[in-house]
């Protein structure tokens, strides 16, 4: 969020063994099962980690995961945890932050996690370059009604942070117009060849993703891919396989 809006509250609700997050609203701003705090209980979350479809099965683990947006850190754990990579986390509101590490199992920063309490638009424009192999950008609002920072320099600054053959995921929601809006800032500033968006989920979330100098193999190779990745994170929600049938290239709007 920006450093402008207000922080609102922190509040807490749990139904059927899932602990949700939320900020003053009844909108769900992350999710928790309390039983098995490492599955990723969220589709749009779990679709966020199709980004791992575009990595080499060998390289899966290696650099720097960096997220903006903490929501109830499922994404952190994963990367930390799962993935075992170094994590950096960027969230501005400091309840969050503080709510995730006693109710949603964030762990204490240490020389793996990094977590910083700032303005996600900000923080990337003076991140050093090519920093990450994986970013994930989840920057709602309270209402979760649009992203906060979605402009084509904001994409830009995200550019700068991928390593080369690094892989961004985004969440993007709302009207068909305002989708269509935030996927040609994103291929303005990654090249439409190297965007991809995956199929809306029930709820409405489209998830974008982007490369900087990504190779795509072939759909053997793909497939190939999808299977290691549900082998070994099946159990933790990710669907691997049926992510292959929903993901399409960017295609710009006729005019």
């Amino acid at each position: 969020m920006s450093a402008e809006r207000p922080l609102l509250p922190v509040t807490l609700s749990e139904e059927d063994g899932v602990r949700y997050l939320h900020l003053g609203t009844p909108w769900i701003q992350g999710a928790m099962r309390v039983g098995q705090p490492q599955r990723i209980e969220l589709e749009y979350v779990q679709r966020m980690l199709a980004a791992l479809l575009w990595l080499p099965t060998d390289e899966l683990g290696r650099g720097q995961a960096v997220q903006l947006g903490m929501g109830a850190a499922a994404l952190t754990r994963f990367t930390l945890k799962a993935l075992r990579m170094r994590t950096t986390v960027v969230e501005i509101h400091p309840m969050v932050i503080d709510v995730c590490r006693l109710w949603f199992r964030l762990p204490a920063a240490d020389r793996r996690l990094r977590v910083v309490q700032a303005d996600a638009g900000r923080w990337l424009a003076e991140a050093e370059p090519q920093a990450a192999q994986l970013l994930q950008v989840d920057l709602y609002d309270h209402d979760a009604a649009a992203p906060v920072l979605d402009d084509e320099a904001f994409y830009r600054d995200c550019h700068a942070l991928l390593a080369d053959g690094g892989v961004m995921s985004v969440n993007l929601f709302g009207r068909d117009a305002s989708f269509e809006r935030s996927a040609a800032r994103i291929a303005a500033a990654f090249g439409a060849d190297q965007v991809w968006r995956l199929r809306p989920t029930r709820e409405g979330n489209t998830i974008v993703i982007a490369g900087r100098g990504v190779d795509v193999p072939g759909r053997e190779a793909l497939q190939a891919r999808a299977d290691a990745i549900e082998a070994r994170f099946g159990p933790l929600g990710l669907p691997a396989r049926k992510w292959l049938r929903m993901v399409s290239p960017y295609a710009a709007p006729a005019r």
